[in-house]
């Protein structure tokens, strides 16, 4: 036993250390996408000529997401994870200033290009989870992934917090909210500096390359764990974006919004403690299954009523769902492709996951404010959009467990 454990404990020493530090960049940086997560919708309402796009601005953000995914995993396949990650953070100030000029201008087009760089920062914080494996043992793996996901509740608190103090701080609604991410992201360049993650080795003449991308989603694995890591993703994201235009829209305040996306986000990362040991202990397909149906859960729940006891156990069940739906899809991903595949996979599984986020964001605004007559209508609809695609992902999960164990 202790010869086991103990070289495994040893080679784990750096990815302790590196896990410290996506930690903090989960916990400091992430704050910044409650933070926009929560007013975007009601800034885009403000800026936007037609209520239909209010949530246009989100939307922006996640395709910024899709369209750097894949550059930015190649960037980190060739000058390493800390260079990828400072990169992002730039984008993320690029974007909050962006979009604070579009405030102050009150120009939706440049508060939309604002969005869509900060979409950079986004894709670079969906890459903290596989960071944290890079380093680290096939034992430890999980509880890697799991810890730094853990880091977003501190995000959780301190971004609605943030919210709430400077919303409203300025002349201009939200401009002191897009300063304060200016300096989040600052401060996310000298954290990622500790960050010691070896460069991935240049491949040699001869060296085996790895499995094309059309290879890798032949994989039956790995091709479930797209579908669940994008339904788990895209539905949280369709049910996020409108939540706090339906809680305000039923009459409750932006301070109520604020609070529910903290109960959310605090759902969301809270059982991170405990994710990865449940993942090593009963595998991942069995979490990622628990996590669809805490997912139909939330929606159940939401569709009873719109007072705000539902709307916050509808979106702390959105954020536990999501945690079990995406950290199992993302264990899953992690233990089913080698070293020179990484980039490829990783590459195509957030360019497919974004992909499904993005047209999640950009209908949930559509069933929220066009589709249904009033807030409470558009905010039932929005949640019974979420039931065929669970169907799709929990179908995946059966055709996965019904194959043969050898295949």
């Amino acid at each position: 036993m202790t010869e086991t454990t103990a070289p495994a404990a040893q080679s784990d020493a750096r990815a302790r250390r590196n896990v410290i530090v996506l930690v903090a960049a989960q916990a400091i940086m992430g704050a910044q996408m409650p933070m926009i997560f929560t007013i975007g919708g009601l800034a885009g309402q403000t800026l936007a000529a037609n209520a239909c796009w209010a949530t246009l601005p989100i939307s922006m953000i996640v395709l910024g997401s899709m369209l750097s995914a894949t550059p930015l995993a190649a960037f980190m396949q060739r000058f390493g994870r800390r260079a990828g990650f400072v990169l992002s953070c730039a984008g993320g100030t690029a974007g909050a200033v962006i979009g604070a000029m579009g405030l102050m201008q009150g120009s939706f087009a440049l508060f939309l290009l604002g969005s869509l760089l900060t979409g950079l920062y986004m894709s670079g914080q969906g890459f903290y989870r596989f960071a944290a494996a890079d380093t680290a043992s096939p034992e430890f793996r999980p509880k890697a992934i799991s810890y730094v996901m853990a880091g977003g509740l501190v995000a959780a608190v301190l971004g609605p917090q943030l919210v709430k103090v400077t919303a409203d701080s300025m002349v201009v609604p939200f401009l002191g909210t897009y300063l304060a991410v200016i300096a989040l992201n600052l401060i996310g360049m000298v954290v990622f500096l500790a960050l010691d993650i070896p460069k991935p080795p240049q491949p040699q003449a001869g060296a085996p390359v790895g499995r094309s991308r059309m290879e890798l989603l032949r994989s039956p694995v790995i091709a479930v764990s797209v579908i669940c890591a994008t339904v788990s993703y895209a539905l949280m994201n369709l049910v996020m974006t409108s939540s706090p235009l339906a809680v305000v829209g039923c009459g409750f305040t932006t301070g109520d919004a604020a609070n529910v996306v903290s109960a959310h986000v605090l759902a969301m990362y809270a059982p991170s403690f405990f994710t990865g040991h449940l993942i090593a202990r009963y595998g991942a397909p069995r979490i990622v299954t628990l996590g669809l149906v805490i997912l139909a859960g939330s929606g159940a729940v939401a569709m009873m009523g719109v007072e705000l006891e539902h709307f916050f156990v509808s979106m702390i069940l959105l954020g536990l769902g999501w945690n079990f739906g995406f950290i199992g899809a993302t264990a899953m991903l992690a233990d089913h492709h080698s070293p020179e595949e990484r980039g490829r996979v990783q590459g195509m599984n957030d360019l497919i996951v974004f992909g499904g986020v993005f047209a999640a964001s950009l209908s949930s605004g559509a069933l929220m404010n066009c589709v249904g007559s009033d807030a409470q209508t558009g905010w039932q609809l929005v949640n019974l959009a979420m039931l065929p695609f669970l169907v799709l992902a929990g179908g995946a999960l059966i055709w996965l467990a019904g194959r043969p164990r050898a295949a």
